[in-house]
């Protein structure tokens, strides 16, 4: 049997000559669709979906594309303008200001150039006026902060603050104590109020700077005594009732406690006792009183400390209380073995 030999390959030729030119890429290449083959393409970018879809014959040319528009959407086509990337939502209370800050590095190389660029970015950016402004807004909201306070009174404490401004009401009077009345007023509108000494002992203003400005914000606002329009004589919103749910938990007492205490404090109105005493006061030798009617003793040092009263104040309205008991305390609650006035400690004389 005989076998083909395998003829041996050929090595390709090489053609003699310069090598051939090389070619990039086209950068004028348009897409287009490859069903309609339209010379005028019309492509569209469904956001949407995703999808790369042409506007003529409806195939769909690329998926999962990039939104590239600004990452809120508006869905009026006149109406305002499209919010950009850049800063926080825009505050109503600032309208009519610049609400977005350029701030300029001290990283100058020791030339100096920083600084003569921060005051004259300081001197073109903002008027006095609303440097003030911005100063105030905040300082309303790092205290508010502090003081664990909702949004709802900061901004209440704004409100007032730029009315304040607007009609230069407190004009000379320093700025914390004009912020601190605001403050003070926004907490009793919200119905969350605040004493002075706790308003004080936060802003680190005197009482009678203090006093003087929420005294003229009150007239000027044509506010009812207790900072509250809707202000009644017997009002919880600005009542010793109302300090009861914070002086109870700082003191970690049960919650039949706090509503034994409101019963006693409205039955003390009532009957008149105790009648020209502060909330404070009053709040503070209540809860002394109810602790003592329940067997849920507290002293009187801990108290003062939650109510920021003296134990004197305390031990005086507790006197008073004394004095009255048995129109204090509800007979039903002696019948279900709640309250027992012989757990009364006997009132000092003095």
């Amino acid at each position: 049997m005989a076998y083909a030999q395998p003829f041996p390959l050929a090595a390709p030729q090489q053609p003699k000559g310069p090598a051939p030119p090389t070619f990039g890429p086209d950068l004028a290449v348009r897409l287009i669709c490859p069903e309609c083959r339209d010379p005028n393409p019309n492509i569209v970018e469904e956001f949407g979906s995703g999808d790369l879809v042409c506007g003529n014959c409806g195939l769909v040319l690329g998926d999962r594309i990039v939104d590239t528009r600004s990452e809120w959407r508006t869905f009026a086509n006149d109406e305002g303008d499209d919010p950009s990337r850049v800063g926080a939502a825009s505050d109503p209370l600032m309208e009519g200001m610049e609400q977005l800050e350029t701030l300029i590095s001290f990283r100058d190389g020791g030339s100096g150039i920083a600084r003569e660029l921060q005051r004259a970015s300081s001197r073109s950016q903002n008027s006095r006026s609303e440097r003030n402004i911005l100063t105030a807004f905040r300082d309303i909201s790092n205290w508010c902060d502090q003081f664990s306070l909702p949004k709802t009174i900061s901004d209440i404490a704004k409100q007032l603050y730029k009315r304040s401004d607007e009609e230069k009401l407190l004009r000379g009077k320093p700025l914390d104590a004009v912020i601190a009345a605001c403050i003070f007023i926004a907490c009793r509108q919200a119905h969350v109020p605040r004493t002075f000494r706790e308003i004080c002992n936060l802003t680190h203003v005197s009482k009678k700077v203090l006093g003087q400005c929420y005294k003229a914000l009150e007239q000027a606002f044509n506010l009812a005594p207790g900072a509250s329009t809707t202000h009644t004589a017997a009002s919880p919103s600005t009542g010793p009732e109302n300090l009861l749910t914070r002086y109870c938990n700082h003191l970690d007492l049960p919650a039949n406690v706090q509503s034994i205490c409101g019963d006693i404090i409205v039955a003390a109105r009532k009957h008149g006792i105790a009648d020209g005493r502060s909330p404070v006061s009053i709040a503070g030798g209540a809860i002394y009183f109810t602790c003592h009617l329940l067997g849920k003793v507290k002293s009187v040092r801990d108290i003062s400390a939650v109510a920021g009263v003296s134990e004197g104040t305390i031990k005086l309205v507790y006197r008073l209380y004394y004095a009255e008991k048995e129109k204090l305390v509800k007979q039903q609650w002696v019948d279900e073995g709640k309250a027992d006035l012989s757990r009364l400690p006997p009132a000092d004389p003095k």
